[in-house]
């Protein structure tokens, strides 16, 4: 049983990836360990590095984020990520159709928990 709900947990998260790395580049541009960071202290989402640039890939691929090197003070380039203006209308999009999803899960979960008490 604690097999299978990791299992769903983990299908969940991927499903709503998209959506969290969109949403935190909505307020400017990010390299991917910031990217990572963000997501772990403003939602406690963790991310590994392997599983987050994919799904960057994907998104530069879609239009929907912008990518470039920028040399670091330490010596090293950082790709920086930012979100397209075809980006920023799908995050906005995304946004509302996952509110309006939630509060449909909400509506149905809440009395199940209200029973559980």
């Amino acid at each position: 049983m604690v097999d299978q709900i990791a299992n769903w947990e983990a299908q969940i998260r991927k499903g709503w990836l998209e959506v969290a790395i969109l949403a935190t580049l909505w307020r400017g541009r990010l390299y991917g360990l910031e990217i990572i960071r963000e997501l772990e202290t403003s939602s406690d989402l963790v991310v590994a590095e392997g599983t987050i640039y994919p799904v960057l890939a994907r998104l530069r691929n879609d239009g929907l984020v912008e990518a470039e090197w920028v040399e670091g003070g330490s010596g090293h380039p950082r790709r920086y990520y930012k979100l397209t203006s075809s980006g920023r209308k799908r995050t906005l999009i995304l946004a509302k159709h996952s509110n309006v999803f939630l509060g449909k899960m909400t509506a149905l979960i809440k009395p199940l928990l209200a029973e559980e008490k």
